[in-house]
């Protein structure tokens, strides 16, 4: 039994998780996460109200996610340390405060500052996801991470299509206040719902974040996702902060609406979600990740023929987008299934690890796509996100084959994995 079990809730042990404590916890993580990516449609909108360059609005997506990998490396953790509702409930309120900020902004530099500090505290999302996984019962852990997963995922790409449709409305503000209040009710509604959950692990703050990192030396499991997550996530954000701008160009010319709607498209990604959770429980997740890593690769094909405009190009595109969001998931969930498998009593650190990496590499995707954007257009990034995808399927080969010449001498399959991993896998 591990700590988690001995201090899981207000009941002494996790068990089953209600329905409606799921789906609230599934949205918490969705909206949590959402005022990262509402600017993504709005790049142009918010760069000629506030008078600066499209480089300068790439940045925004950039800060976003730079400010959520520092909030997942130094309050993710905290999670292996604090009550764990405690911890939910302020950081949600926290990024209602700061979604106020950016809603109010009035020049670039505010409006940075605004977007670093609301992608700081949007980890809420990232404490809550472990959070439910030790609250399910071993054997749903799966289907709980995937559906709650789900959640986040919905999140971030319905955010582009509600910020697209509330900017036709009532300008681009108006999406980071109605996100603002919405966030305040789930910290409310978290309070009331969610059971105390407390992990005893006999760490001051600074030796916990020295163990997150001592992780990855100890953990090989962590490091081969990890590098797969960063290299995946770097792909997706380059995918989505480049669309803004050819969405928005001469091939096609949308307006903010309706650049905003292909998050619809790709949310039809996030059904993999859910789906590779329960592959995850019958132990298939490794073949699951290695089909998402080819379909990922081939995505870009698709994506390529996107950039002239006109309809074929159009339903390229869209079929490109769907493929990537729902290979790009599949990764994610796979990714995190192994991981919190590995140690449960530090599943928050785990995270944080594997969640700072990912967030990472996602920040130095939209950053370059940015660089790439300006010097070589919509086929210069579609040639950097293969480059990326072919990566992310040499690292997942290389892993297996470590893998198997590992398994050979002790005649066994299986990577070797603490008797206590809640998540089944198999080879």
């Amino acid at each position: 039994m591990t700590a988690e079990d001995t201090h899981g809730s207000a009941q002494g042990r996790p068990g089953r998780l209600g329905r409606g404590t799921l789906l609230l916890m599934s949205v918490a993580t969705g909206l949590s996460v959402a005022g990262n990516y509402f600017a993504q449609p709005l790049l142009d909108v918010i760069g000629h109200d506030l008078r600066f360059s499209a480089s300068t609005a790439a940045l925004v997506v950039t800060v976003a996610q730079t400010g959520y990998g520092l909030g997942l490396l130094l309050l993710v953790p905290l999670g292996d340390l604090l009550e764990r509702r405690r911890l939910a409930v302020t950081l949600c309120a926290a990024t209602a405060v700061f979604l106020t900020v950016t809603a109010s902004a009035t020049n670039a530099a505010l409006l940075l500052t605004g977007t670093a500090l609301t992608g700081l505290t949007s980890v809420a999302a990232q404490v809550v996801m472990p959070y439910a996984a030790t609250l399910a019962a071993p054997e749903e852990r799966g289907r709980t991470v995937g559906t709650v997963m789900t959640g986040l995922l919905l999140g971030i790409l319905l955010a582009r299509t509600a910020s697209g449709t509330l900017a036709e409305l009532g300008g681009w503000r108006t999406a980071y206040w109605v996100n603002a209040g919405l966030m305040a009710l789930m910290a409310v509604l978290l309070r009331l719902r969610l059971p105390a959950l407390r992990t005893t692990v006999g760490l001051r703050y600074p030796a916990l974040l020295r163990s997150t990192l001592a992780l990855f030396a100890h953990e090989p499991v962590l490091r081969w996702r990890a590098a797969l997550g960063a290299l995946t996530f770097a792909g997706f954000s380059a995918l989505w902060t480049a669309l803004a701008f050819l969405m928005s160009g001469p091939a096609y010319g949308w307006q903010e609406s309706a650049i905003g709607l292909l998050g619809l498209v790709g949310a039809a990604g996030s059904l993999s979600a859910s789906a590779t959770g329960r592959l995850a429980d019958r132990g298939l997740v490794h073949h699951a990740a290695g089909a998402a890593a080819f379909l990922l690769l081939g995505s870009w094909g698709l994506l390529a023929l996107g950039g002239a405009g006109g309809a074929w190009s159009l339903a390229a595109l869209l079929a490109g987008v769907i493929v990537l969001d729902l290979a790009a998931q599949a990764l994610h969930v796979s990714n995190q299934n192994l991981i919190y498998g590995v140690r449960p009593e530090a599943r928050n650190r785990l995270n944080s690890a594997y969640m700072t990496s990912y967030f990472a590499g996602g920040a130095v995707g939209s950053a370059l796509t940015s660089v790439v954007w300006s010097a070589a257009g919509w086929g210069g990034v579609c040639v950097m996100g293969a480059g990326l995808a072919a990566a992310v399927v040499a690292v997942w080969l290389l892993d297996r084959l470590v893998r198997r010449r590992r398994a050979r001498p002790a005649g066994a399959g299986r990577e070797q994995e603490p008797a206590a991993a809640a998540v089944p896998v198999t080879r």
